[in-house]
């Protein structure tokens, strides 16, 4: 099993939830990103959008991902933008296994549209379905060359499943590309 898995994907894609509790089923410690650099830096990441910008972010985020991922057998939930910025992706793939979860658009936005409140990006969209897809889609274009590079891609077909078996099933055998 490898020491450290970082489970990436778009906001609302259940990288939290399942983190946690793939964590739990391994006997790994679980770290939410967002949730320690908000402890990190006393804000939340909505605060820290506002007061300090996303550069700002991007920077303490890279940072702290280097950070936690020292420890051994830790299970990182990253942010939706975490492999965008930095190196993040590349040097995640070299310090552990990487997995993607890819739920469906329709999936993500009515998981976002529950509680945009917390996520400075979807400020201003409003109840319009056409207007969430369209900004979801327009994010994960820019978003998936990053997520396509993950050792493993997840792709949750049923909302209410218990997808940790699964996720776990696909670590065990995940089989790591050799040079020849």
């Amino acid at each position: 099993m490898p020491n450290r898995i970082f489970i990436l994907g778009f906001m609302g894609s259940g990288k939290t939830y399942l983190g946690r509790r793939l964590a739990i089923a391994m006997g790994y410690l679980f770290v939410d990103l967002d949730a320690y650099i908000e402890q990190h830096e006393s804000q939340s990441i909505a605060q820290l959008f506002e007061n300090k910008g996303e550069t700002y972010f991007r920077k303490i985020e890279a940072d702290l991902l280097r950070l936690i991922s020292g420890s051994d057998r830790v299970v990182v939930s990253c942010g939706g933008g975490t492999p965008c910025f930095h190196d993040n992706m590349a040097w995640m793939n070299a310090q552990g296994l990487t997995v993607w979860l890819n739920p469906s658009v329709e999936t993500l936005r009515h998981r976002l549209q529950r509680n945009p409140g917390k996520r400075p990006l979807l400020q201003g969209l409003g109840d319009d379905n056409q207007a969430w897809d369209a900004f979801i889609e327009k994010m994960l274009a820019g978003r998936q060359p990053y997520y396509r590079e993950s050792a493993i891609t997840y792709v949750p077909i049923h909302e209410t499943a218990d997808h940790v078996e699964a996720v776990l099933s696909l670590i065990k055998n995940h089989q790591p590309c050799t040079a020849m």
